[in-house]
């Protein structure tokens, strides 16, 4: 494996009843907050009258910006950090998903910049500095309240993007548990899939690598796969919410991936679907790793199917290696599209094949994603094909 450093700086406070300290944490930055948020169901389940109390605690001046989208859109990015410039913002208060958050890294970022925020996604412009940020989470998927990353879209050109900076990573974060039992199933169902596609994406590594990496990987898929059907049946069970919810954070905090290089496949491909097509990330992770596991399977990579299946689904090690990676993968899909209750194809959620050849050439920018198994256009067009 690769040399590392490893700083995870973001404070955490995880539980219930912690947001007392909220006002006291954002006034560290300054007096001037933004609270960023999507579409309003923070207000629905009383978390926004209790985050504004506890601003007004502090003395702090508050201002607003809402109806951020679940694919956050750059264009709702440029309008928030006009109103940092033109209101003189001190610190960023993101209060949602991993949306929510992920466009409040760019706003943060964007406030130093003159131009269209789509510049800094680009790297057609330099990222300067970024407004303190601290998040309180309301949904269990993305890992954005503990990582420096953001996934930007780009309806104009219908691009979804990427970008990642040290100085965007969150200042705090507050997780509570409580503040996810109102999360739909579905939600629910497409936010652990998300943390699995996470935690996937780096596991499938055919590179000498750490085992305590992977065996620390093991646990947190197995952890996935033991409450999300507890959340699902009791939505207001804590255990499981708060398993699910550190879960997220872990997966995607950097710690996993210490010392590893390797692109990822179903998440450069899902950005094409969601890109085009808007649809829930989460759910389209679902309906394409599956299928990228049987195309990738074959006999130089079925050493680490065999690991997969028997360490996080138990399948007996005594069977060969390809009838245990086999047995993996139709253990991953039935939890997936039995158990969650997921969408199976494509084709449910009205995706045909017009568009296979173009999303495919972006997801492997016109040349080979460097992956757990290199894929060129027509290996991503023949997995799309799979997912119909």
């Amino acid at each position: 494996m690769n040399n590392f450093i490893y700083e995870i700086p973001t404070k955490v406070y995880f539980g219930e009843n912690q947001l007392c300290y909220l006002g006291e944490e954002l006034k560290k930055y300054g007096k001037r907050v933004l609270l960023t948020y999507g579409g309003g169901s923070i207000k629905k389940i009383g978390l926004y009258d209790k985050v504004v109390e506890e601003i007004k605690k502090e003395n702090l001046e508050l201002f607003e910006f809402g109806g951020i989208e679940p694919n956050p859109r750059h264009t709702s990015i440029n309008m928030a950090a006009e109103i940092c410039k033109k209101e003189k913002i001190d610190v960023l208060l993101a209060v949602g998903g991993g949306s929510t958050i992920d466009a409040t890294k760019v706003i943060g970022v964007a406030n130093y910049y003159d131009g269209d925020c789509w510049d800094l996604v680009m790297k057609k412009a330099p990222i300067i500095n970024c407004l303190p940020i601290v998040t309180v989470l309301t949904l269990s998927a993305t890992g954005s309240e503990m990582n420096f990353g953001s996934v930007i879209s780009n309806v104009e050109t219908k691009d979804k993007k990427g970008l990642q900076n040290p100085i965007m990573r969150p200042k705090v974060s507050f997780l509570d548990p409580t503040n996810t039992y109102t999360v739909n199933a579905f939600q629910t169902a497409c936010g652990s899939a998300d943390i699995l596609s996470h935690l996937i994406e780096i596991y499938f590594n055919m590179k000498e690598d750490m085992y305590m990496l992977d065996t620390f990987m093991e646990g947190m898929m197995k952890t996935v796969i033991r409450y999300t059907p507890l959340a699902l049946k009791e939505p207001e069970n804590y255990e499981a919410r708060a398993n699910l919810m550190w879960a997220s954070s872990w997966a995607l905090n950097g710690f996993v991936r210490c010392g590893k290089t390797q692109s990822w496949s179903c998440h450069a491909m899902e950005h094409q679907l969601s890109a085009y097509y808007d649809i829930t990330h989460g759910l389209g992770l679902a309906i394409l790793t599956p299928r990228w596991m049987e195309y990738v399977l074959d006999k130089t990579t079925v050493s680490k199917f065999y690991q997969f299946g028997t360490n996080v689904f138990n399948i007996d090690k005594n069977l060969s290696e390809m009838e245990v990676a086999q047995k993996a993968i139709k253990k991953l899909s039935d939890f997936l599209f039995n158990e969650l209750k997921l969408n199976k194809t494509l084709t449910e959620i009205g995706i045909d094949d017009s568009k296979f050849e173009i999303m495919a050439k972006k997801a492997c920018g016109g040349s080979v994603i460097p992956a757990f198994k290199p894929l060129g256009q027509k290996d991503i067009e023949m997995i799309y094909k799979m997912c119909l």
